[in-house]
């Protein structure tokens, strides 16, 4: 092996790079011949090259009170064209199944009435909003961006960690990781045929687009963001801008005859489709908090009228219920007649009848996650946590079984990331990542961003990946028909890069910027789906 990972070693799980310690997976065979020349102060270089490209471009995060660049590791993280094939059916799946969930949560409520899933998950929801009851989408699409966290298991197999279809973030540091990368290895874009990730902007529009009222021939998208100081508002005005369409708050929307008009230097203009990036909660101070400031008074009344399309749909919050994540595989085969291509992580629900009593005797051989937990927090891995947390968490889960869910621990995937080592010196060692997809539906497709959004644990040993917990990113690779295989465990034998272009328009720097998973303090901060 070169000198770069002399000293790598696997850490006990699905190492994607190494088949063993030496045998580099085929699809990978030009990072690694790209990156074995490159000795430690070189990748530090360019690691901190590309620090400051974010810094400068305000990609930036708050830890632990302290704002620091979006970390990107310069290792990416690679999926030939046969995996990202198969993953994105099974992502597709998953959408659509949930989509359906929702028209019959808001509708007839067959899956309840058919025992499927029990009525009290719908009922104990905070995020069931009887103000959503009735809105019928125009071309039926109630989640038209969602984000499915996916890791891989120790046999390399993929497992859905979680759903996100409330108004899931972090696709702007997709576009980002890929505009520094592309600048960071040009060489190495030019030999490898890795698909492009800047078509996703006009996927979104064509898609909000497509679901405004039918009456309009020519709708009118806004973004409506909550404001600078959200976690996510660096990829509210990158969306924006990219989209070519206004980024607007509360105080620039006015309700009046059930129809929404914009603020304008020239009057009031009418709004068609709102790509609404703020919590249901926060939305409609007549119907939802009335202490908000942030939120647009009467804009769920337009929405019942069929004036205006609210995206992603309020109420989805139900689908992100991670008790219900436990159900989708029964949601798949019962709306679409199909066997799930994508497993969950094995899961038990406290709140079963007998099951509680299991949970707690095992308290420290799983993990337990709250049900409407966010960017990692509340969840306890049992096997690495003290008498005196297992002894609280079991009060917790006793007085509350519905807000929880235990699962048994996964050792989540390692990818070589620049670390610092126990002797002080840098160098590449295994940390564990996760991916999330990112689908966007226009109602006659479920389109797959390429790659998505691939977060890293910095930490050693840490499987908490979310950059509100130390965590970072990785540039995602999908390599194109004809790139080397790189086949998971599970599986059967059976574009050049272009230039992020319009990224380049948004050179402001905004000073406040948090990453994916980050929930700095002030109006609600998007960390739900995080």
């Amino acid at each position: 092996m070169a000198d770069t990972f002399d000293s790598y070693t696997t850490a006990g799980a699905w190492d994607e790079m190494f088949e063993r310690p030496g045998v580099v997976r085929p699809a990978y065979e030009a990072v690694f011949a790209a990156l074995s020349p490159l000795d430690s102060l070189e990748l530090r270089y360019r690691t901190d090259q590309m620090a400051r490209a974010f810094t400068d471009r305000g990609v930036t995060f708050s830890y632990g009170g302290e704002e620091r660049p979006f970390p990107l590791d310069l290792v990416p993280r690679l999926l030939d064209a046969v995996e990202w094939d198969r993953l994105s059916r099974g992502v597709r799946q998953r959408v659509l199944a949930l989509e359906a969930f929702l028209a019959d949560a808001y509708g007839a409520q067959r899956v309840f009435a058919d025992g499927v899933v029990p009525y009290r998950l719908l009922y104990s929801s905070p995020h069931f909003h009887r103000a959503a009851h009735g809105i019928e989408p125009p071309n039926g699409v109630r989640i038209h961006v969602s984000g499915i966290d996916l890791v891989r298991d120790e046999e390399g197999r993929f497992r859905v960690l979680e759903d996100n279809v409330r108004v899931p973030s972090g696709v702007s540091y997709v576009i980002e990781n890929r505009r520094v990368m592309t600048r960071t290895f040009p060489a190495l874009f030019a030999e490898q045929a890795v698909r492009p990730v800047d078509e996703y902007p006009q996927r979104l529009l064509a898609a909000l687009k497509a679901s405004a009222p039918e009456d309009v021939t020519d709708p009118v998208v806004v973004v409506l963001t909550p404001g600078v100081a959200n976690a996510a508002y660096f990829e509210h005005a990158l969306l924006a801008r990219l989209m070519g369409v206004q980024l607007v708050e509360g105080r620039d929307l006015v309700c009046s005859g059930n129809r929404v008009r914009m603020r304008t230097t020239r009057g009031e203009s009418p709004v068609h489709v709102i790509y609404r990036r703020l919590d249901d909660d926060f939305l409609d101070p007549l119907h939802f908090r009335p202490d908000s400031l942030i939120g647009v008074p009467g804009i769920m009344a337009a929405a019942h009228a069929g004036n205006v399309t609210l995206a992603n749909a309020v109420g989805n919050g139900i689908a992100d219920d991670k008790l219900l994540y436990t159900y989708v595989p029964d949601l798949i085969r019962y709306y679409l007649a199909e066997e799930p291509l994508l497993p969950n992580v094995e899961t038990i629900r406290p709140e079963e009848p007998g099951r509680l009593e299991e949970v707690l005797d095992r308290l420290d051989q799983l993990v337990l996650k709250p049900v409407d937990g966010a960017g990692g927090k509340g969840i306890v891995i049992g096997p690495r946590a003290d008498r005196a947390t297992l002894d609280r968490l079991a009060g917790q889960v006793r007085a509350c079984p519905r807000g929880w869910i235990a699962q048994r621990p996964v050792a989540l995937s390692t990818s070589p990331t620049l670390s610092r080592r126990g002797d002080g010196r840098d160098g590449l060692a295994p940390r564990h990542i996760d991916l999330r997809p990112f689908a966007v539906h226009d109602g006659s497709e479920v389109w797959l961003l390429p790659g998505g959004l691939t977060r890293v644990a910095l930490g050693e040993g840490n499987l908490i990946v979310n950059s509100s917990q130390g965590g970072g990113s990785k540039d995602t690779w999908v390599l194109a028909d004809g790139a080397p295989p790189n086949r998971a465990a599970d599986e059967r034998p059976g574009a050049a890069v272009t230039a992020v272009a319009a990224v380049a328009a948004v050179q402001k720097v905004i000073p406040r910027q948090s990453g994916p998973g980050s929930t700095p303090g002030g109006p609600p901060q998007e960390e739900a789906q995080q």
